[in-house]
């Protein structure tokens, strides 16, 4: 198995890429490309104490960079040759059998979409993190697609579920709408057209579909799938992430006032580490669900722990071969034509 690396995108590039593709090209025996600048790349890997490139480690040249406030719309033409542009273009060819990058999202959204190309019948690809609490629930969508159509939702549940049961062995994932209450009759016109067509899929066994879930229960662990719009989405898990911030910074404040409450971190120490499991470093990245290949987005701040758990999710989603559950349905997760 090969894994394609941007190694100049993110905030930490390269030095944190090249560590944590280092590390986990021994750890799990997987075969890294790391595309972008030659000299830059092995000076990291010099600084992580490697005079020569180890087994299972290759580097692929490529001057450009694609920064932060690039156009998406433009970035295959203006940058060609840029790191992410050009190891997406080594995936679509065959060479790798993943892709992960830090670097600009709407960037490698849309240079996976123009260059690896969607699944045929896939209306939209979307943002696809496992989130860092409970059970690892997926939220689908998480910011690619703010405007959506019901379709669009039907078909990111559908996808949200076959990667769950293949890539994260849940057996029957547990579906649900992300909206402002449980009934089938709260929302927007989109949401309660998404939820009849989720309904409808749940009925022909295609998923299992539990209905609406609010923001405060999807966080618990009662669902597997979280099906959201890009703008309910994004907003959705800004807001987990702020509160795990928040969360990390109040308990750290109660354990630090005396020397009772410091004490009691030690001992807490011992038991399960709530900052380890809210920590975003721990899951991966957001995995692109449509796009006909496996593209991973990590954060754009990862250091190395970050890279090697992106990469670990990348080995797990070529393992699972989930691509082909979605091409063998997408006709069920497609409406009707209108005659």
């Amino acid at each position: 198995m090969k894994i394609i690396i941007d190694a100049m995108g993110g905030d930490n590039a390269p030095q944190a890429i090249v560590q944590g593709a280092l590390d986990s090209a021994k750890e799990f025996g997987v075969h890294i490309i790391l595309v972008g600048r030659g000299e830059e790349i092995l000076s990291s890997m010099r600084q992580c104490g490697y005079d020569t490139l180890p087994q299972g480690v290759e580097i692929s040249h490529a001057d450009d960079v694609v920064d932060m406030h690039a156009d998406p719309s433009e970035v295959v033409k203006q940058h060609k040759g840029s790191s992410l542009v050009q190891g997406l273009k080594m995936l679509a060819d065959g060479q790798g059998d993943a892709f992960i990058s830090a670097g600009n999202t709407g960037a490698l959204l849309t240079a996976a979409t123009l260059l690896v190309k969607r699944i045929r019948g896939i209306r939209r690809a979307a943002l696809a993190p496992v989130l860092p609490i409970g059970t690892g629930a997926i939220l689908v969508d998480a910011g690619a697609n703010v405007t959506c159509t019901p379709e669009f939702l039907l078909q990111f549940g559908c996808m949200g579920s076959f990667y769950a049961q293949k890539a994260q062995g849940k057996k029957q994932p547990r579906v649900a709408l992300l909206n402002n209450g449980t009934e089938d009759s709260k929302g927007d016109d989109l949401h309660k057209q998404s939820y009849q067509l989720l309904q409808q899929a749940g009925e022909k066994g295609l998923i299992n579909f539990v209905g609406n879930v609010e923001a405060r229960d999807a966080v618990g662990g009662e669902v597997d799938v979280i099906v959201a719009d890009g703008f309910s989405g994004n907003v959705f898990l800004k807001t987990i992430e702020g509160t795990a911030l928040y969360m990390s910074k109040l308990i750290k404040g109660m354990f630090m006032r005396n020397l009772a409450t410091k004490i009691g971190a030690l001992l807490c120490k011992k038991g399960e580490d709530i900052k380890k499991q809210m920590d975003y470093r721990e899951v991966g990245g957001s995995l692109i669900l449509g796009i006909s290949k496996p593209v991973i987005k990590a954060h754009g701040s990862s250091d190395a722990r970050a890279v090697r758990s992106a990469i670990k999710q990348a080995i797990h989603a070529v393992e699972s071969d989930y691509c082909t559950d979605i091409r063998e349905n997408v006709e069920s997760m497609r409406l009707p034509k209108e005659v």
